[in-house]
């Protein structure tokens, strides 16, 4: 991937975001937006985009939230508050399409989604429905588990205690930036009650949800809540798979967007 950077403006000052197309000579193919999980960024998706969007034939878009990879790191004031995926699905996103010249109207795009991202991208949905052509929601949080919030536990420990910091360094320029934004306001008390089940009921797109039968983060009542509120979602239930679907089961994981896809298209 080529990367490459947008200066946007969000939460009082400029912020730079880094990117990278996918297969932007297919003009006329689907866009795909991939929305990464609450560590992730462009380089840490690593190859899965390319091979989604080479098997799709579609284009795509990878990015990295403020905060994250390349992207603007947090400023060292800057705590995040429950409603930080919230802004990212109403702020953030929005400006980005619009900076990169993507008219989400006239061509809507298709959502690919992991963890805080694929919360990130149903939100987004939910309150622009007519801009979304559909999403994929690998591994989503739609409210708050004891394990997610045991296993966050777990990677404090280990970021203060083993080479996590180093690793993460090697996909973020600022890894403090990135690791401490996300646990903290994961791991804080006002976030225990948040949940985003009411604004998934709102979605009008075609959903499909994944979860790994294995997955540290989340149990399957995190896919279940999203069928009870969007009773036409397709769900993808993995054995086998831990919390990164598209790492542990890629193949499944485009197979069963490849069928997605191509119905919502006759």
């Amino acid at each position: 991937m080529t990367v490459s950077f947008v200066d946007i403006e969000w939460g009082g000052r400029m912020v730079r975001i880094e990117h990278a197309w996918l297969n932007p000579h297919l003009t006329s193919a689907p866009l795909v937006v991939f929305l990464h999980e609450g560590l992730g960024s462009v380089g840490m998706w690593k190859t899965f985009p390319a091979q989604f969007c080479d098997a799709l034939r579609c284009r795509g878009l990878v990015y990295s939230r403020p905060g994250y990879g390349r992207s603007t790191p947090r400023a060292s004031d800057e705590t995040w508050q429950p409603n930080f995926m919230h802004r990212q699905a109403c702020e953030v996103l929005p400006q980005l399409l619009q900076a990169l010249g993507v008219n989400t109207s006239r061509e809507p795009p298709w959502l690919f989604g992991h963890s805080d991202g694929a919360s990130i991208a149903l939100l987004h949905a939910a309150h622009f429905p007519l801009q979304v052509a559909g999403l994929v929601a690998l591994a989503p949080h739609t409210l708050v588990e004891d394990c997610t919030v045991a296993s966050i536990e777990v990677a404090r420990t280990a970021y203060l205690q083993s080479d996590l910091r180093q690793r993460l360094a090697r996909y973020h320029d600022d890894p403090d930036s990135a690791f401490w934004g996300w646990c903290e306001v994961w791991l804080s008390a006002g976030f225990r009650d948040w949940t985003i089940q009411a604004e998934v009921a709102r979605i009008t797109c075609p959903v499909l949800a994944v979860q790994g039968l294995n997955d540290e983060y989340g149990t399957l009542e995190q896919i279940h809540s999203i069928a009870r509120a969007l009773p036409l979602a397709r769900l993808l239930e993995l054995p086998d798979c831990g919390h990164s679907a598209h790492r542990d089961q890629p193949q499944a994981v485009i197979a069963a967007v490849q069928q997605m896809m191509a119905g919502a298209r006759c």
